[in-house]
This record gives structure tokens, C-alpha cells and sequence, in this order.
């Protein structure tokens, strides 16, 4: 997950240096969504792993 985060975050860089604004945004937009899924089951699994050794 958190390697298409960096993927988008590329894209994201890329396009908009080169003027594309619109993928840009839109590969930004995804990147951010993807990042806080990516935390969101970051902190489960830290949870359900403490759950699991108590």
C-alpha cells in the first residue's frame, strides 16, 4: 500500500513539473487517499497485535 502511495506521489511530482495540473491533482488526490488507508491498517495491525500478546 504504501508503495502506491510513493508511485502516485511520483506521478503526482512528475506531472506537475512538466504542466500537466490536472494528473497532477488527481494523482495527489489518490496518493493521499491511499496514505491514510495505509495508516489507518497500520495502527489495526499495531492494536491487533498488542491485543494478541496480552
Amino acid at each position: 500500500m504504501l508503495r502506491w502511495t510513493i508511485t502516485f506521489i511520483i506521478i503526482a511530482l512528475i506531472a506537475g513539473v512538466l504542466g500537466f495540473t490536472g494528473v497532477a491533482g488527481a494523482a495527489a488526490g489518490i496518493a493521499k487517499v491511499l496514505f491514510f488507508i495505509f495508516l489507518v491498517l497500520f495502527v489495526l495491525s499495531l492494536i491487533s497485535g498488542k491485543a494478541k500478546r496480552i
